[in-house]
């Protein structure tokens, strides 16, 4: 049998056939268009899964083999498959179940893209085999997925684990939920560069302004760790801010759950063990109990694959 998972981001839309050891057999993409109508986005989508189990490209697929199909969102879905909110591609109280089924009447499952990266990892990645863990997204904003004995944990109403927006500084940065101090104002790829543009004028001797050439709106993340590897000052200084942050983050997660391993994901992660080392050394100092026992902490393996395979395995 086969499962379809689809990864629904900003810019693009990942598609693939998954078989029952979730390996992908096959995969397209298309991109996302928040210019048209919620539906021809719909339509998009499954002339791509049509496309991908066309026999004439793929003799060992067809959509009678399909066993159910699977999406992830940058958004809040409910029990019923309709997209709550997703602000990025402007979906409010989408019915995507119910017009995926119109078009292909399969089982549709639908949920938040950090939960099935979550999920993909705990079954496929560097977190299989735990009974808990959390999966915490380090990219234009934080998304996060908690997983506990095996199943996504998503809290009453369907709304839980946004990690992003617990407050860390009370009167801190203003958020673009409203709140200010949010973590993801102080934790997420964005936060490293709004520091880094604060700081050039101040420091144009830096490294940073010099591989931006002057220019603040040129600075990304990696901007900054290119300089932090060639040490830099200005660089070792907001990355410093940064790691705390993100350690106080782990520690509250650690204080509150207790899951056996936490993962990093998400562009900001692949500054690999430069990123993982600092934060290991650094969080301890946050938890409860200095004894107490800790979790591990580890980046991500599944990389841009986990939220096609996570998606495919919804049920």
């Amino acid at each position: 049998m086969i499962r379809i998972g689809i990864d629904i981001g900003g810019t693009g839309i990942q598609i693939g056939a998954l078989n029952e050891n979730f390996q992908i057999l096959n995969h397209a993409s298309i991109p996302t268009c928040t210019g048209i109508p919620f539906e021809a986005q719909v339509d998009q989508m499954v002339d791509c899964i049509h496309d991908l189990l066309r026999p004439v490209i793929n003799p060992q697929l067809s959509m009678d083999q399909v066993l159910s199909i699977g999406a992830g969102i940058p958004g809040i879905a409910d029990a019923d498959g309709n997209v709550i909110n997703c602000t990025n591609l402007g979906w409010v109280d989408a019915p995507l179940r119910k017009e995926f089924q119109k078009r292909i009447p399969k089982p549709f499952f639908v949920d938040n893209d950090a939960n099935v990266a979550a999920l993909a990892e705990s079954v496929a990645g560097i977190s299989a085999g735990t009974s808990s863990s959390v999966f915490i997204t380090l990219g234009t904003g934080i998304g996060s997925g908690i997983i506990i004995n095996g199943k996504v944990w998503k809290g009453f109403h369907g709304i839980g684990g946004e990690l992003g927006h617990m407050i860390l500084k009370m009167g801190g940065q203003l958020c673009t939920c409203g709140n200010h101090g949010c973590v993801e104002r102080y934790c997420s790829a964005s936060a490293i560069i709004r520091m880094a543009r604060e700081q050039l004028a101040a420091h144009p001797e830096s490294l940073i302004a010099s591989i931006c050439g002057g220019n603040p709106e040129k600075v990304t993340a990696k901007t900054v760790f290119d300089a932090l590897h060639e040490g830099d000052a200005l660089a070792e200084q907001i990355f410093t801010e940064y790691v705390s942050c993100l350690a106080q983050t782990i520690a509250n997660v650690t204080n509150f759950l207790d899951p056996e391993i936490i993962l990093l994901g998400g562009g900001v992660s692949k500054a690999g063990s430069v990123l993982l080392d600092a934060v290991r050394e650094e969080f301890p100092k946050y938890v409860l109990f200095n004894n107490q026992p800790l979790p591990r902490i580890e980046i991500a393996s599944l990389g841009a694959e986990a939220g096609v395979i996570g998606a495919a395995m919804l049920s």
